[in-house]
């Protein structure tokens, strides 16, 4: 599941790539009665021998202009990826191509957001491919990559990646961190999960630091993702003004974003969730997060994209070196949350 990243006809949409080999839509309730609800606007049926394993939205992290379409990649468990178009109104998906991609499960199917013609696909035969919407029958690159490593790529040279890390694990999920941009999160199945820093990789074209790793007993690390939340007793982030062309401008109409330069060189990891002695997360005192103030205001003034945003704008004791993560394992079926602090 992804959500749109911009709305569509004023309203938040939901895609869903479902086991039927069907990609849908579905539209958050307008109204005030139904505003929790999610209502099923338009389904299309790509392939029912398969099963549909991902979607991406093209609006990315850069908006679109007016008159860009909004598009719909998705790949399924034959290989396959599916390349959609969605409606002004947000109410109809139509078939533009398909092609075969991978031999085997087409796993992930992405946007390359800031060029969007351009769409990545990753399967289980180990190949990282690129493709060219315009002209889908033949790839622009192909990357033999699932050799438990991290590569970070400059889209202008698919030969070589810019950066080569071993995490001595199958790479399963990869996050950016939301404030702090040059953190990774890696899900790296049996080696557990890492937190990697690409400041100097991507500045210096020096090499990633591994900060954090945690490897969990007797599990596979599958799942992993940072949480939005500013941490002192779980604090949404505040109101604030963003450049129209950022990531934070448009993700600020949906409660989300903000663009934070750390530069803390070392990290340690303390565990949130408590075991009962038996591989088992036992549950601690929730704490219910207070609705977003964030909330962009018409006629604010927009900051520079490459301004670092000041602190002194955000309540005071929030700790801007503390993250919380999430992780879901395999075997012992444990959902951890964890408190990550850079020191």
């Amino acid at each position: 599941m992804k959500w749109c990243h911009i709305p569509v006809a004023g309203s938040a949409l939901l895609g869903l790539a479902d086991a039927s080999g069907s990609i849908q839509l579905l539209r958050l309730g307008g109204s005030q009665e139904s505003s929790s609800l999610l209502q099923p606007v338009s389904s299309i049926t790509l392939n029912e021998q398969c099963l549909a394993l991902s979607l991406d939205w093209s609006t990315g992290k850069s908006g679109r202009a007016s008159d860009q379409s909004l598009k719909i990649i998705s790949s399924n468990s034959k290989g396959q990826l599916h390349f959609l178009m969605v409606n002004e109104a947000g109410s109809g998906l139509q078939h533009m191509a398909s092609w075969q991609a991978h031999h085997f499960e087409a796993w992930i199917a992405a946007f390359n957001y800031w060029q969007t013609e351009v769409v990545y696909s990753g399967g289980d035969d180990g190949l990282l491919k690129g493709w060219d919407t315009r002209m889908p029958a033949t790839s622009i690159f192909t990357s033999k990559s699932y050799d438990e490593h991290v590569l970070l790529w400059d889209t202008r040279n698919m030969k070589q990646p810019w950066a080569d890390t071993p995490v001595q694990g199958g790479v399963w999920r990869l996050k950016w961190h939301p404030f702090h941009h040059h953190l990774l999160l890696a899900a790296c199945m049996h080696s557990g999960f890492r937190v990697l820093s690409c400041q100097k990789a991507t500045e210096e074209k020096q090499e990633v630091v591994v900060l954090t790793s945690h490897t969990l007993p007797n599990s596979l690390v599958y799942g992993a993702d940072w949480s939005w939340l500013l941490v002192r007793s779980l604090q949404p982030i505040p109101s604030f003004s963003f450049p129209l062309g950022d990531m934070g401008a448009r993700l600020a109409d949906w409660a989300h974003g903000l663009k934070v330069v750390s530069t803390s060189p070392a990290a340690s990891l303390q565990a949130v969730t408590d075991d009962d002695g038996e591989g088992h997360a036992r549950s601690q005192r929730s704490v219910k997060p207070k609705p977003s103030l964030l909330d962009r205001k018409s006629g604010s003034q927009s900051h520079t994209a490459a301004k670092i945003y000041d602190c002194s704008f955000y309540p005071e004791g929030i700790n801007f070196d503390i993250s919380l993560l999430a992780t879901c394992s395999f075997y012992d079926h444990v959902l951890h949350l964890w408190k990550w602090e850079a020191s």
